[in-house]
């Protein structure tokens, strides 16, 4: 009855009351992987002998219990799940404590959250979340619908002499529930886990298995691993220099795919890294780093207290930086061992700044280099800018009149080994949102030019419009070591778990295109799209849908100007303020839950809320059937994107892009708001704020409007 790994024990009603507490207890200590505080021992010790008595009371003849079963998403256990009479209770216990925290409400109705989103055979099915903390002295009266589309009851609250009411209050309520599926421990799960739930548990267990979707007709992330790690097998084992290109749809798993190749690599399945085979993830992106970083550091250092390990904090974020890292840091570093100043435009290594090692030869550790956002790797131009100036990350290292961009100089970093490399470059379509990033072109040049021993294995979709200008094909006619392979592209998005269909529906909305209507009309039911011109009636619409510790947040571009009047500000820069807007829980000022600090493109891409606010200002407007872009001057006025026609045509993608990312941030749904603007005039005939005219705000609002997104 118990050789299961889904949970630490399960058994029938009947079972388990036949069995001895001890003989329970044993089997769950056995079963559980790691070591075990006292305190927790003597939790499960009670929560056995409390669950004894309420099941004696029942007629258990179709009842089962299960202790502790996985939640590979939130990566935690449910103490205690009972399916009886076709209703899933899920119980949380707090034992010895005689108070009901917010928090651990959250925790319980996560829980059934989780089952009734990802868990095939709970979907559908009443859940109903009872939170025991076990010496308090009430308990909830009534049973109440939570009022959202699905069988989810308001969590319950109770200390351990009332569950036995509330169960039996729970079964009066839905008398003629079907029967729930006997294999529902073992039941499909098909989370769609945040890129910070995932990587805190890919870092503990060092396996992304039971964390994606696993359904055999979807396009998964595990196929595009597979065929890395095969890559990367092949080139140890042939002694090669190889590059990946993995494009995907926003929110489709590209970086999930990263972390879990590095982790894979560096581990290999053992509890500690396999010597010589190591893998680092890099990316441009300093908030997402940073974000991930803290929580994976969070994480070490509550694991080291439960086994009682002393680590401070430092500890915790130099280990977690062993696997994730900026690429300014190991691209500087690399840098360090060049001869300088670069003469007749030639890369050299000076033997005197580097140490040859007999494999690696002059190049860094890892055989394996995962660049994320590979997209926005620097210009040969911003790169040189950046080292004559002498860098900005603390190395002060000038290297003047610096001949290659960012990507040549990435790989020529790995093909410095005289063993083997892979290089795994992930790409986002339509996501340059920053002057001097490259985009995907200049990696293909640096490979035809430079590098035509490097075998190459390519997405197909790399040669779509939106990677390199749709140039790919040109760039790559005269490469012989292309490999294609639709492995390499991820089309389902892992983000919005309700709308598969919103990056194509959000691509028709920027693009005009004509499919639009019909693509919104597709995924309005699971996953809501609101229109409003007012802040207040948008917060309150996301207040009414977020549940337990589910996430919100407002966005907009860093090209906005006028949001104060709506009582909105900018997050500050800093990687510190974006892990507080992430992270921290809604009880906090600094977390994005609390409505007021919006954050920008740069801040968030790559990263997901659960429901979001895209405020939308006056930067870039639908005008006489297209896009028109400007820019705030800091005081008085808007002023129309001016410049050459190639800068101006430049700048326009990155503003769009801007709004591609931000419209992609939601995994469970979002209201736009374009404000009304400011039609008042003072007792002179001026207006009150010339900023904020109407007419700056009408035209995207009738456009959104006419593709039928609701209005609120």
């Amino acid at each position: 009855m118990n050789n299961n790994n889904r949970c630490l024990y399960q058994n029938s009603f009947r079972g388990f009351l036949e069995e001895s507490d001890n003989l329970i207890f044993g089997i769950i200590n056995d079963k559980y992987h790691g070591d075990t505080r006292s305190t927790t021992r003597e939790a499960w010790k009670d929560e056995i002998t409390i669950m004894k008595d309420v099941v004696s009371r029942f007629d258990g003849t179709d009842g089962r219990i299960i202790f502790e079963y996985d939640i590979p998403r939130l990566a935690k256990r449910i103490d205690v799940v009972l399916l009886y009479r076709g209703i899933i209770f899920c119980i949380e216990f707090k034992v010895g404590e005689n108070k009901i925290l917010e928090g651990d409400v959250d925790q319980v109705l996560d829980y059934a959250l989780d089952l009734n989103n990802f868990h095939k055979f709970s979907q559908g099915k009443v859940i109903v979340p009872i939170l025991v903390a076990t010496n308090y002295e009430k308990r909830s009266t009534i049973i109440q619908s939570s009022g959202y589309d699905d069988s989810v009851i308001n969590p319950l609250i109770t200390g351990k002499d009332g569950i036995y009411d509330l169960i039996d209050m729970a079964l009066k309520g839905f008398p003629n529930e079907a029967p729930i599926d006997p294999d529902w421990t073992i039941s499909p799960y098909a989370p769609t886990p945040t890129i910070i739930e995932a990587a805190r548990s890919l870092y503990e267990n060092h396996t992304v298995e039971d964390i994606t979707r696993h359904e055999a007709d979807k396009v998964t992330t595990d196929r595009t691993i597979a065929y890395i790690l095969d890559v990367i097998r092949q080139s140890k084992e042939e002694k090669k220099k190889s590059i990946c290109f993995v494009t995907g749809v926003p929110g489709a798993g590209k970086t999930l795919v990263g972390l879990d190749v590095a982790i894979r690599q560096t581990y290999q399945g053992q509890k500690e890294p396999v010597k010589d085979e190591g893998a680092v993830y890099l990316s441009g992106n300093g908030p997402l780093v940073a974000v991930l970083t803290e929580a994976l550091a969070r994480d070490n250092l509550i694991k080291c207290r439960e086994r009682r390990e002393k680590k401070n904090k430092s500890d915790a974020l130099r280990e977690v930086g062993k696997s994730v890292q900026m690429i300014h840091r190991y691209r500087d570093n690399m840098l360090k061992k060049i001869k300088n100043p670069v003469e007749n435009g030639v890369l050299e290594i000076d033997p005197e700044k580097a140490v040859k090692m007999e494999d690696a030869g002059f190049a860094e550790v890892e055989h394996v280099a995962i660049f994320d956002e590979a997209q926005r790797s620097w210009t040969q131009k911003r790169l040189a800018d950046y080292l004559k100036r002498g860098g900005t990350y603390g190395n002060k290292l000038k290297v003047p009149n610096f001949p290659v961009s960012e990507a040549s100089f990435l790989i020529w970093s790995l093909d410095q080994r005289e063993d083997w490399a892979t290089i795994i470059c992930l790409v986002g379509g339509g996501q340059e949102i920053n002057t001097g990033e490259a985009g995907i072109a200049e990696w293909i040049a640096a490979l035809n030019s430079d590098f035509p021993q490097w075998e190459v294995h390519i997405s197909p979709k790399l040669t779509d419009a939106e990677y390199a200008e749709g140039k790919v094909n040109e760039l790559l006619k005269d490469n012989k070591r292309v490999i294609y392979s639709e492995d390499l592209h991820l089309s389902v998005s892992l983000r919005s778990y309700r709308a598969e269909k919103l990056s194509a529906f959000v691509h028709a909305l920027l693009s005009f295109e004509k499919e639009a209507s019909g693509l919104y009309a597709d995924i309005k039911d699971k996953y809501p799209i609101v229109l409003t011109r007012d802040m207040d009636k948008a917060r309150k619409w996301i207040h009414e849908r977020v549940r337990g510790s589910e996430r919100t947040g407002v966005l907009v571009t860093k090209e906005s100007a006028r949001f104060k009047p709506l009582a909105i500000h900018i997050l500050p820069s800093g990687d510190e303020n974006a892990i507080h807007w992430f992270l921290e829980d809604k009880e906090d000022t600094r977390s994005s839950n609390y409505l007021e600090d919006a954050a920008t493109e740069i801040q968030v891409q790559g990263l997901e809320l659960d429901y979001t606010c895209l405020l939308w200002d006056a930067d870039m407007r639908y005008e006489k059937g297209k896009w028109h872009y400007y820019t705030f001057n800091g005081r008085t006025e808007w002023t129309e994107l001016s410049g050459d026609k190639e800068t101006k045509q430049e700048r326009r993608k990155y503003m769009l892009n801007a709004y591609r990312v931000l419209l992609t941030r939601a995994r469970a749904g979002m209201v736009i708001c374009v404000p009304e603007g400011n039609s008042n005039k003072t007792p002179n005939g001026f207006w009150e704020d010339s900023t904020r005219l109407p007419e700056y705000y009408d035209g995207t609002y009738a456009y959104l409007k006419s593709l039928g997104i609701e209005e609120i």
